[in-house]
Parts: structure tokens; C-alpha cells; sequence
């Protein structure tokens, strides 16, 4: 029996548990206990808050066991990216250069720094626990951020972005840092991974080479992993992909994973989702597996039920609207696979 709701401040342990499992590279779990209770703390405010538009709101999300009432996962949403300083990414631009008197035509790819993702929602602190992989419980701790979206959509910008790990070797290092931006910052990656998690990026602007990095000058190694995933993350992609994020060659500037874009209002479940008043029935016959949520920013619950659209109504055993906080004939939002 598995639950999304808001974190709060007295998960402060099972997070510290989270972002210990999530290893190097995880950025943003990467954090000292200070900022990993300040980020509960901003969250617990964040779904509090009667925003009417995007801003400096950060919305945690728990995978709760209600059995047990272990968090088993996590993941977010900044609903705003770049507001104390732009917001850099690496973008992989293909520069074409030929001579007609010595017949040769090149196509190169460079790595130009830009801030286009400035201002967008970004999606992101994915993780699950190994146990819970395979379960559906990756798939619902995901979804649900898209359905939070969807309560109120006015919260969240029309630009949604997710970056993904990189490729991070065991010891925590990165063969894109070491040939990218080592040289200008005279630091391994953990400790870059480490700084820009504390200051959300700032030192970029005053170190990070402003000209373009042709890609064919990088060691091979380093090449090869522009754009790719952590082995960890490739399951988070396939999700991403379902629900109509895509790869545009923008990747990350540290370890240079790929950072997936999508329009707000074209996300599949933010678009398939629909609200109906909800009924109990304890015995469904045929069910389908439905996510639903209560509509609600403060207060917030998802989780994945057996229910059935009926002659308007949505029907599904009376645990789960125990388990939602809601009545019967209460307004729920849910979204079924089609």
C-alpha cells in the first residue's frame, strides 16, 4: 500500500537515508543535513503557499509504505529554475565547414554555454529504493509530480525540464568534468557536484569558459558520454519519454547527462488527467489500475487504485478514498493508461 504525499520536516532521517543510497552525482540529494532539513522546510511551505504563479516554490514528494510507514522514494519539482542567476546548460551545436578547392567538408559539434532552460519548472530527485524497482513504485512517485501539475497548473511554467545523471563512475568521478570544466576550476567533480548543490550554480558564471568547446579536441572518453545517462537513470529516461519529454542536445554543464524538455500543457498526463467525483465500491468488476489524486496542492495524495468510470462517476474501494482524505461524490483527478 503505497502513498505520495508532501514531505514534511520529520522526514529528515529517512531523506538523509535516500540521499546517502543515491550516491555520487545525485546533485540534488548531495546536500549537508542543514540544507537537506532547509529543503523539507521549503517544500512544507511551498504546498502551504497560495501561489498564483511560478517562483521560488520547491515541492517534495514522499513515497510512503503505509503499512510499515517507511519512504521508500522521493522526487520534486522547483517550479521555477534560474531566478537568482541564469540557469546554464551546454548546448551541442553542429558547425559545418568546407573547402571547394581542396574538396573537404567537416561537420563538428561544439559545446556553447547557454541559459535558454532560464525560468522553466524543473522535475527532478527521482530516486526509489533498489527493493522498491519494479514494483510500479518508480512509476508512481514520478507521475504523481505531473498530477500535482495538473491541480493547478498555473504554479508550474508552460517550459518543463528534467536533467539526468550523467555518466559517474564508481569513485564518484566524471570523465566529462575532467576534460571540460576541471581545467577552469582547478577541482574534482564531487567537490563541483558538492558546491553548486549549496549555491544553486552561481561560481559557473564567474569560472566556466564563455567560448564554444569543439567536442573533437575532448579525450574520446569524455566524448562519448555527452548526452548519455547513468545506467541508474535509464529506467527515469524511459519514463521521462512516456510522458512526452525530449532530448534537444542540451546536456548538463558538470557531467554532461542529457537534460530532457516538454511543454507544460502537453505532458500526457496533465493532458489525458480529468476530474470526477468519486464513489466507493469494494468489489470492481472489470478494473482498470488507475493514478488518482485529490485535486489538492495542500494536503496532496496520490496513489495507484483498481477503480472504474461508471455513468460519470469514478468507483473504487472505499481503503482508497480512505487513503486520499476524501468523501464520496469529492471531486479526484485521475488519469488511466489508455
Amino acid at each position: 500500500m503505497l502513498r505520495v504525499r508532501p514531505a514534511i520536516a520529520a522526514d529528515f532521517e529517512a531523506l538523509k537515508r535516500l540521499a546517502k543510497l543515491a550516491g555520487p552525482g545525485f546533485t540534488s540529494l548531495q546536500l549537508p543535513d542543514d540544507r537537506l532539513l532547509d529543503k523539507l522546510i521549503v517544500s512544507e511551505r511551498s504546498f502551504a503557499s497560495q501561489s498564483s504563479g511560478p517562483g521560488a516554490e520547491v515541492y517534495l514528494l514522499m513515497l510512503e509504505d503505509t503499512i510499515t510507514g517507511e519512504i521508500v522514494g522521493v522526487s520534486g519539482i522547483k517550479a521555477q529554475v534560474g531566478l537568482s542567476g541564469p540557469y546554464f546548460n551546454y548546448k551541442l551545436l553542429k558547425q559545418t565547414q568546407a573547402s571547394k578547392s581542396v574538396g573537404r567538408r567537416f561537420d563538428m559539434d561544439l559545446l556553447v554555454l547557454v541559459n535558454e532552460y532560464s525560468g522553466s519548472t524543473e522535475i527532478g530527485t527521482l530516486f526509489v529504493l533498489p527493493k522498491m524497482r519494479g514494483t510500479g513504485a518508480g512509476r508512481l512517485i514520478s507521475q504523481a509530480r505531473y498530477m500535482l501539475m495538473a491541480c493547478q497548473p498555473e504554479r508550474f511554467s508552460q517550459s518543463v525540464i528534467s536533467e539526468l545523471r550523467g555518466v559517474v563512475d564508481e569513485r564518484g568521478g566524471s570523465v566529462f568534468w575532467d576534460a571540460v570544466g576541471r581545467p577552469f576550476f582547478d577541482m574534482n567533480f564531487g567537490e563541483a557536484d558538492e558546491i553548486s548543490a549549496r549555491t544553486d550554480n552561481e561560481f559557473i558564471v564567474d569560472l566556466m569558459p564563455k567560448h564554444p568547446i569543439y567536442v573533437d579536441l575532448l579525450p574520446k572518453e569524455a566524448a562519448q558520454v555527452i548526452g548519455k545517462s547513468h545506467s541508474a537513470g535509464v529506467g527515469a529516461k524511459k519514463l521521462l519519454e512516456a510522458e512526452g519529454f525530449t532530448y534537444q542536445r542540451m546536456v548538463d554543464v558538470f557531467d554532461g547527462g542529457p537534460s530532457m524538455f516538454a511543454v507544460r500543457d502537453q505532458l500526457r498526463t496533465v493532458r489525458d488527467s480529468q476530474l470526477l467525483p468519486c464513489c466507493a465500491q469494494d468489489e470492481i468488476t472489470p478494473s482498470k489500475r488507475a493514478l488518482v489524486c485529490n485535486n489538492k496542492i495542500d494536503g496532496y495524495v496520490a496513489i495507484h487504485t483498481p477503480a472504474k468510470q461508471w455513468d460519470g462517476f469514478l468507483l473504487m474501494p472505499s481503503q482508497s478514498l480512505e487513503m486520499l482524505c476524501v468523501n464520496e461524490g469529492d471531486l479526484i483527478r485521475v488519469w488511466m493508461e489508455k
